[in-house]
């Protein structure tokens, strides 16, 4: 398989009516913040919860620790967050990954680093007007981040910090790491659905007759006030299958970047589908590496 790449530089009920304080409010139907691991998952990783503070009930994430993790008890090893696609979808949804993942670490085919595989709420990722329990960014914010820094070993900085995502997941990476460059040095956005974010910006977040989301709360318009402002610089790349049903509108979406001037890296896989594994059987290192190198000029001193 050949891969085209080419550098552009141009996420017990009660009654309503009386609501008891700290309950945790009511999620979407069919979804949990905290499911179980599949049977058969690779044995690096490992599923874990943490007390949210504003949901007051534990959600659950699922991590994988390099080799070198528990080898090297003095280093602290950078962070890639992986943001599932589907939606709801859960902390489990894209695990499948992390035989890829871990074993291009334990051959040093890619620099170690701790992937977080997270739970984007009801609505994958994305914060809903006035919906206490669909606050699936902010959690992940504000909550999961501090959490990880203070539970693991890691580089609490945005040096250290990467995002990475498909589908639903490439959307969130777009779209947080836009609104939060302060935090993130590396951003990977994976067949992103930007046709529905960009018609979420024409139509004042709506996106379907049961769905608004907050005005400017989109991969576009974020864009557009990234491009004018001062900011630390985020590295981004988009990768996409060009059989993929995204394929079309991320290549619009990279126009979109081109007029704006926000450079990025890209990959389209030949014959790939909308599938983060066939992606990631013909492209996962270099997204591993593209993070890594991310990383390592992040680190070095501005004079550099």
């Amino acid at each position: 398989m050949t891969l085209t790449t080419t550098g552009i530089c141009t996420a017990t009920e009660q009654n309503p009516k009386k609501p008891k304080r700290n309950t945790p409010p009511k999620a979407a139907q069919g979804f949990q913040w905290v499911n179980a691991m599949p049977k058969n998952h690779h044995p690096s990783l490992k599923h874990a919860t943490f007390r949210s503070p504003s949901l007051n009930r534990d959600v659950g994430y699922v991590i994988l620790l390099p080799t070198e993790y528990k080898a090297n008890p003095n280093q602290k090893f950078p962070v890639v967050y992986y943001l599932h696609g589907g939606r709801p979808g859960s902390e489990t949804k894209s695990i499948g990954l992390a035989a890829s993942i871990d074993n291009a670490m334990a051959n040093s085919d890619a620099s170690a680093a701790i992937y977080v595989f997270v739970n984007g709420g009801p609505v994958s990722h994305y914060n809903i007007p006035d919906a206490p329990e669909k606050q699936g960014a902010s959690l992940f914010i504000e909550e999961l981040i501090p959490h990880i820094d203070a539970t693991y070993r890691t580089i609490a900085n945005r040096s250290g910090r990467a995002l990475e995502g498909f589908s639903q997941g490439g959307r969130a990476t777009m779209r947080l790491a836009l609104r939060h460059p302060d935090l993130f040095c590396s951003a990977a956005a994976g067949g992103g659905g930007y046709a529905t974010e960009k018609r979420i910006s024409e139509e004042d977040g709506y996106e379907n007759p049961k769905l608004r989301f907050s005005p400017g709360d989109n991969t576009w318009d974020l864009a557009r006030v990234y491009a004018k402002r001062p900011h630390p610089t985020v590295q981004w790349m988009i990768y996409v299958g060009d059989k993929g049903f995204n394929y079309e509108n991320n290549l619009q979406y990279m126009q979109f970047l081109d007029s704006l001037q926000i450079p990025y890296e890209r990959i389209v896989v030949p014959g790939a589908t909308h599938s983060a594994k066939q992606i990631y059987d013909a492209a996962g290192l270099k997204i591993m590496r593209f993070h890594a190198a991310n990383f390592r000029d992040a680190a070095k001193p501005k004079s550099e």
